[in-house]
């Protein structure tokens, strides 16, 4: 299905990827909410082990054919720090420091968990750059699915009426609003 942004999609994309977040660690245990401060957008707390993390939530959409395109998670450019933010945000809240991807694509989507300290060791770029991101290459992919220390699920979507007049590959094109 051809994917049509509406004007507040990156607004709705970047809830949902908090939202489903807190749903899969609900699920598993943890005490969740979501944030509105300044480098953490979820902070979580295992009961069980007594760990708590501050989570930044990094959420896009991706066009087809672009689905391999990486996704920024921290930026240095024009004075920012956005690394230092996460740092000092979960210096504030004493939690751990953990990022989270929420990628979507026109027929699957995929949320990825780690620790920072996790992401510095075994997938961090080097240094210096203006821009550190989460590749999305198949050689990636593949190492995250290699990683014990990457949590990792994938959605796909499968539609059966969900079709506003546009073509879904491989299924008849339906009436639906115009």
């Amino acid at each position: 299905m051809q994917i049509d942004k509406s004007s507040r999609h990156q607004k709705i994309i970047g809830d949902l990827g908090e939202n489903l977040l807190c749903n899969w660690l609900s699920r598993s245990g943890f005490e969740v909410s979501i944030v509105d401060h300044t480098g953490v957008d979820i902070v979580a707390y295992h009961p069980q082990s007594k760990r708590r993390f501050g989570v930044t939530v990094k959420s896009r959409t991706r066009i087809t054919r672009l689905e391999s395109s990486p996704v920024n998670l921290f930026s240095y450019q024009k004075g920012n720090n956005d690394r230092q933010k996460l740092i000092n945000a979960c210096e504030a809240f004493a939690c751990e420091p953990w990022i989270a991807i929420y990628i979507e694509a026109s027929m699957f989507a995929e949320l990825y968990l780690t620790s920072l300290k996790n992401y510095d060791k075994k997938f961090r770029g080097k240094e210096g750059k203006k821009l550190e991101d989460w590749k999305m290459t198949d050689h990636y992919r593949k190492m995250y699915e290699a990683d014990p220390d990457v949590l990792h699920i994938r959605f796909n979507f499968d539609f059966h009426k969900w079709n506003w007049g546009c073509k879904i590959k491989g299924k008849p094109e339906t009436t639906g609003i115009k």
